[in-house]
């Protein structure tokens, strides 16, 4: 009996001593998030949304990510009351034991989920994923915790989400007029114009879609001398004397999610990351190079996607309101029917450039945060064939993207920069106690 008895204390004792202690700085590691944002950007792609709508799915899931990991940091605080219209969100049980930041993770990926269509494109990410948070010895008291909180609080974002108008703003059509100087559809695929409604959707920190209303746009006039005339004249030649450089900066952020692809009577889509999703590629590799940690990395991509994402509400608030042709149409029609554009031209129509307006905005956000002299190397374009481009700072990036549209041919010279957020703008939120 004597033997049995220590033979069952070593047993025991072999069972423990096998048990992988819990390597708590690799459970925190922000690269978790950055690799769910990655898997998200990917899922978007494959769903083929809409820039803004894009926007939309992106600033969910980080607010989610956030107020999970808020909790692991004192010196941060909720986004409750200070967004628009948010109330509440679901909190940790008192007594139970918490990894914020794989709860982050959690509610972050459980939000793009909810806000994406084929559900298989997670499933082999998930499965890595998951084990990789649990090598890092997390109990599964933990770990069955983190869990559930990460779903609860993604609950508590998806009720946010269903009172932002979205869901009353689908399938509204934009009406051409065929007025003189109004938008019309471009080819090849002359597509209907994307998300007419989208100024009716709750901003999160703008007072109203309208609140930064740019200036009126140019009269459209093809009359020599007009202000119109020498935008549309500058964009006609801009384009048939670009250099190398120029229509490198055009095709790297093109961002265009679907561009129609024809070759005699064959026609196949090319499908990329959305303009949003590029600068919050250039989120997650900044954060990265910084060596951001979970919450500081979980903060910029929340900041940078509402900038984002009230940046889209602003403009498209714009685009239908003056509803401005494309220089595509415009000079086809009056100056050179075979002149075109370098980039496919997006179907919503041409005032206030998207990508000067959002990369502006998210440049004011990353600013904010990082400083104004962040020089960083953007592999975001790698996958679809294209080299690094490095940038002394954020707002370099900005502007760049903002004259690429120009050098693409499809905005004009004088709109190509709209600066809709001041710093001041994400100074009103209370991030830090």
């Amino acid at each position: 009996m004597k033997k049995l008895f220590t033979i069952a204390i070593l047993f025991t004792l072999s069972l423990t001593g096998c048990k992988k202690e819990f390597n708590k700085k690799a459970a925190e590691d922000a690269e978790f998030l950055r690799r769910a944002q990655s898997q998200l950007t990917e899922a978007i792609i494959h769903d083929i949304f809409a820039p803004p709508v894009s926007s939309r799915i992106y600033v969910y899931a980080s607010l989610a990510a956030y107020e999970a990991s808020v909790h692991a940091n004192p010196n941060y605080q909720s986004m409750v009351g200070q967004l628009n219209g948010f109330e509440n969100v679901y909190q940790p049980e008192a007594g139970k034991e918490y990894c914020y930041q794989l709860a982050a993770t959690r509610a972050f990926l459980a939000v793009g989920k909810g806000l994406t269509f084929d559900q298989k494109q997670y499933e082999n990410f998930d499965e890595k994923l998951w084990a990789d948070y649990k090598a890092t010895g997390i109990s599964g008291d933990m770990y069955d915790n983190s869990i559930a909180l990460g779903d609860s609080i993604a609950a508590s974002i998806m009720n946010y989400s269903k009172k932002d108008t979205y869901k009353q703003t689908r399938g509204f059509r934009h009406t051409v007029t065929n007025q003189e100087g109004t938008w019309v559809p471009t080819p090849p695929a002359y597509f209907d114009a994307a998300e007419p409604n989208w100024r009716k959707i709750r901003p999160l920190t703008l007072d109203s879609a309208s609140q930064f209303k740019p200036i009126a746009p140019a009269p459209f006039s093809t009359q020599k001398g007009t202000p119109y005339y020498i935008a549309m004249m500058d964009a006609y030649n801009t384009v048939k004397n670009l250099t190398e450089e120029q229509r490198n900066i055009a095709n790297f952020w093109d961002c265009n999610p679907f561009k129609m692809n024809i070759t005699g009577h064959a026609m196949f889509a090319t499908k990329k990351m959305s303009p949003g999703g590029h600068w919050m590629s250039i989120t997650g590799l900044i954060s990265r190079k910084l060596k951001s940690d979970y919450m500081q990395t979980s903060e910029a991509f929340l900041l940078t996607s509402i900038g984002i994402f009230d940046g889209f509400i602003s403009c498209w608030d714009e685009k239908y309101r003056s509803v401005k042709v494309r220089p595509e149409s415009v000079i086809n029609a009056s100056v050179d029917k075979d002149w075109q554009p370098v980039l496919q031209t997006p179907p919503f129509p041409e005032y206030t450039s998207g990508h000067s307006v959002i990369s502006n905005a998210a440049a004011v956000a990353l600013t904010s945060l990082y400083g104004e002299n962040i020089a960083f190397a953007d592999s975001s374009e790698v996958p679809y064939g294209l080299p690094v481009r490095t940038y002394p700072s954020v707002k370099a990036a900005a502007d760049e993207a903002s004259i690429s549209r120009l050098y693409g041919g499809i905005h004009f010279r004088k709109y190509k920069i709209l600066i809709l957020f001041r710093q001041s703008f994400f100074g009103r939120f209370q991030n830090h106690k």
